[in-house]
């Protein structure tokens, strides 16, 4: 059954687990059934398809007139951590790099066969979750805060205006007035993350390689360890400039406040290196990328077109420089240029890959209102007919009084290119397999230790 709860918002909560879509409701007429009926084919004749059914929140069209002006707050920087060998977090900046300018001619399939890859994994939050509750114990209240997603999630939802081939599913949960996004991954596309064609699995080990190139454990010049000119012969046969082999284990990540609109965000993301000394501020971090030396008008199209996503990932973390290794289809790094993030958009402005961030900041803006308005316990109610709580009854062999405890529901938002953000309300096996994948006990994909942290909070303030 599909229910309707208000025309003025166009909200459709979907039967769970089902996406709407009548294309795949429908039936083909087979000449069986035409013999059956006594008609004949006409081949003239057109089949009429029934429209798809309109997405909950309209595909934001790049297309469309200028978009309003939406604000965004600089990111405030809260807290660090880092991610050891072994990929475990611990509050520290041991996986700090200082950028260092790498060799021009380095090779960046270089100590490809020693490479330790760690295995793509669902997007969890748990880091990021632990240092929010660590922030607010030390800190106390920081605030009413509408959301807490990783980088690379915001990342897709301010995109999607010009995303026209890749999709994405979101888990979400609503919480005392805040709003979790977590990746959803299928075991399919885990599956084919974690099983590159070798051609594919070669030019994403080049990114990290660059990596390696631009960045030193120590700043460059201290007493402690002085970075060797790159015309150095290393001992360990390593080329001029190599760092140490590749170890994806290892991330130092920041997490800062900011506000879209009139939201409040905490994002949590990984910055590769510092130029300088560190300071507690963001004005010297750098991201690192690499990309294809441009030798054509196309080139220099499709690399404008990248500058998006780089634009996106550095501007939510408030890193103010990118710089970008160009490469030879050899791995062969050609050149290397800096890039100040807030020049990005005049780069490409009036060319054919041109990008507008406002038409970005304006659709994740209208998208985050409009989960807020209706991921909550009324349309909860509204598409199952009770409010979103389970029964358990205390004591053994007799009948004790029934007490209700809340369930909190999780939502599948997912947006398809040149259509628009579906949003479907999961049922218990859709939540059970939300859940499954790891050895942690979940309360839909948070923590419970987080979720019963929050909930006392809630509590201790009702």
């Amino acid at each position: 059954m599909i229910t309707r709860v208000s025309r003025r918002f166009r909200l459709q909560v979907l039967p769970p687990n089902r996406w709407l879509s009548r294309n795949s409701w429908m039936s083909k007429r087979t000449l069986e059934d035409v013999r059956q009926k006594g008609g004949a084919t006409n081949p003239k004749r057109r089949k009429i398809f029934p429209a798809p059914d309109p997405p909950n929140l309209a595909y934001a069209s790049s297309s469309n007139e200028a978009p309003k002006s939406t604000p965004f707050q600089r990111p405030t920087p809260l807290i660090t951590f880092s991610y050891t060998p072994e990929h475990e977090l611990e509050f520290s900046d041991s996986a700090l790099r200082y950028f260092v300018d790498p060799p021009i001619g380095a090779q960046l399939g270089y100590g490809f066969d020693r490479w330790i890859r760690r295995p793509d994994e669902k997007g969890r939050i748990d880091s990021l979750l632990k240092a929010w509750s660590k922030l607010r114990r030390e800190k106390g209240p920081l605030g009413e805060i509408g959301a807490v997603s990783w980088r690379g999630v915001m990342t897709k939802i301010l995109t999607a205006p010009y995303e026209v081939f890749d999709g994405w599913d979101l888990n979400v949960m609503f919480i005392d007035g805040t709003m979790y996004f977590e990746e959803h991954l299928t075991e399919q596309k885990l599956y084919a993350r974690n099983n590159l064609e070798p051609r594919h699995e070669r030019l994403t080990y080049f990114g990290y390689a660059f990596e390696s190139y631009c960045t030193s454990e120590h700043q460059p010049g201290s007493k402690s360890n002085p970075r060797p000119p790159v015309t150095h012969v290393d001992p360990d046969g390593h080329p001029p400039g190599w760092s140490g082999d590749v170890n994806t284990n290892i991330q130092w990540c920041n997490v800062i406040k900011t506000k879209l609109g009139n939201t409040r965000l905490i994002i949590g993301g990984e910055v590769d290196c510092v130029r300088g000394q560190r300071t507690a501020k963001l004005d010297n971090l750098v991201e690192l990328k690499t990309s294809m030396a441009i030798s054509s008008p196309m080139d220099e199209t499709k690399f404008e077109k990248k500058l998006l996503k780089f634009f996106f990932q550095s501007f939510l973390l408030g890193v103010p420089e990118i710089v970008v290794g160009f490469r030879n289809h050899h791995g062969t790094l050609t050149t290397v240029q800096s890039f100040q993030t807030m020049q990005l958009p005049r780069l490409v402005r009036g060319k054919r890959g041109s990008w507008d961030p406002q038409t970005c900041l304006e659709w994740a803006d209208r998208f985050i209102q409009y989960l807020r308005q209706h991921i909550n316990d009324e349309s909860v109610a509204a598409s199952t007919g009770n409010p979103s709580s389970e029964r358990s009854e205390d004591g053994a062999g007799e009948e004790s009084e029934k007490k209700a405890v809340r369930k909190p529901p999780v939502w599948r938002v997912k947006f398809v290119p040149k259509s628009g953000v579906f949003v479907n309300l999961l049922d218990e096996e859709g939540v059970a397999d939300v859940e499954r994948g790891d050895d942690v006990d979940r309360v839909g994909f948070l923590p419970r230790w987080y979720y019963d942290e929050v909930s006392n909070k809630s509590n201790s303030h009702s």
